[in-house]
């Protein structure tokens, strides 16, 4: 199974981080949702090397029923600006809070490709949940997202714990797609695979009308492990 930990990984992160918030007025202040609107992330290693790419296009919004539903295309590049993969996921948002398609979020390629190797997937999770309304100090509803795999008779559970979830403060950030005023959310995460337990901890911080505009993941002993930022957009 080591082919597929990096896809594996690097989606699992992207949802973790980027699918706080979902994008329409009525909806969330945050991320513009408008077709054809794009955001380019670099992501960044402890040593403040360039380590990838991702892009994101809103392809299509549409109304199912009384709720807001959106497609997001996603186009991945490593650190030589090699396309690694593309993919594309779906937002549902009805009444302020939002619908993340987990298994959309996996690349049909991979998926089949998966498949055809005899592995078996289930995705669950609860959303992860931001109001309107931010404020400093306030506090988060917690989130979790657990992958179950399967093949050739070996079990393989990922499963992912977001707590102590709060907005710490506002701050004013500035990446090379600009400089924006945002809110800072911090969070804890355990990650629990093959017996193993990881604890992180990151900091996140939005703006009104973009987004997610930073990123930071952290050890458990404060040691910093990657950096994502917003290097360039389009709205």
């Amino acid at each position: 199974m080591n082919t597929m930990k990096t896809p594996l990984l690097i989606t699992l992160l992207c949802l973790l981080t980027l699918n706080t918030t979902f994008s329409q007025e009525s909806c969330s202040k945050f991320y513009p949702l408008e077709e054809g609107s794009s955001f380019e992330y670099t992501s960044y290693d402890k040593k403040g090397k360039t380590d990838g790419s991702v892009n994101y296009t809103i392809t299509d919004v549409r109304q199912e029923g009384s709720a807001s539903a959106a497609t997001f295309d996603m186009k991945f590049k490593d650190k030589k600006g090699k396309d690694v993969f593309e993919s594309s996921y779906s937002f549902s948002c009805e009444n302020g809070l939002v619908t993340v398609d987990y298994k959309s979020l996996f690349p049909s390629q991979m998926m089949q490709q998966y498949s055809e190797m005899g592995l078996e997937m289930d995705i669950s999770g609860t959303d992860i949940e931001l109001p309107n309304d931010l404020s400093v100090g306030q506090q988060l509803n917690d989130a979790n997202v657990t992958i179950a795999m399967s093949m050739s008779g070996i079990n393989m559970n990922i499963s992912v714990d977001q707590t102590n979830r709060k907005v710490e403060k506002k701050e004013s950030i500035t990446t090379p797609a600009g400089t924006f005023d945002c809110y800072l959310l911090t969070e804890n995460s355990i990650t629990k695979t093959m017996g193993s337990t990881i604890e992180m901890s990151s900091k996140l911080w939005l703006a009104e009308g973009v987004g997610m505009i930073k990123q930071e993941s952290y050890k458990k002993n404060g040691n910093l492990v990657s950096r994502s930022e917003l290097t360039s957009y389009n709205k």
